[in-house]
């Protein structure tokens, strides 16, 4: 079903269950897995151009540690392996890759922010989910006890709203009866 599957990666703790399961699904389908770790460019615009390529090297090196890491994980589950490290827009390089690529999965992590977080950092998964022209698997990763936390407090703040709105609606009925 799947013959190259795209997992990108940010070299986090937490992207271990990403690959863990992004891997388990190309052991399933003998596929080919391409590690892509993309250097957020925007990130280190404002560092002083004197400290620049020293930053460059380091996230550089950072790229390479991470998917060489990968790269080791996958070969020893006996499948082929692909490693690249991009710099540029993540949602965007990513989406880039797969396409010249032709991947036929992309098995990405998201770290589950919401609210303000979210508007503000926004979200790589969700960019690529909303743009990507091929099947995209999210992974909830990082504090999964918050993430549950915040849909329980979303949850019950809207059945107060329908609760509220119910008995609303309610004593305009029985304001609209007539009186006896």
């Amino acid at each position: 079903m799947y013959e190259s599957i795209l997992i990108p990666t940010d070299g986090s703790q937490k992207m271990e269950s990403v690959v863990d399961q992004g891997l388990e699904l190309a052991k399933q389908n003998n596929a080919t897995v391409h590690s892509l770790y993309v250097v957020d460019e925007r990130a280190y615009l404002a560092i002083p151009d004197e400290e620049r390529d020293h930053v460059r090297k380091t996230l550089e090196e950072d790229g390479q540690a991470t998917t060489k890491a990968i790269e080791e994980r996958i070969l020893d589950a006996g499948l082929d392996v692909i490693r690249e490290i991009r710099w540029g827009d993540p949602s965007a390089e990513i989406l880039t890759y797969a396409v010249e690529n032709e991947i036929d999965l992309i098995v990405m992590g998201t770290h589950g922010r919401t609210g303000y977080e979210r508007y503000l950092l926004g979200s790589v998964a969700e960019r690529v989910v909303r743009t990507a022209p091929i099947p995209v698997l999210t992974i909830a990763v990082g504090n999964i006890d918050k993430v549950i936390a915040n849909i329980q407090d979303r949850l019950r703040s809207e059945s107060a709203v329908e609760a509220t709105e119910t008995v609303s609606e309610t004593h305009d009925q029985v304001d609209e009866l007539p009186d006896s």
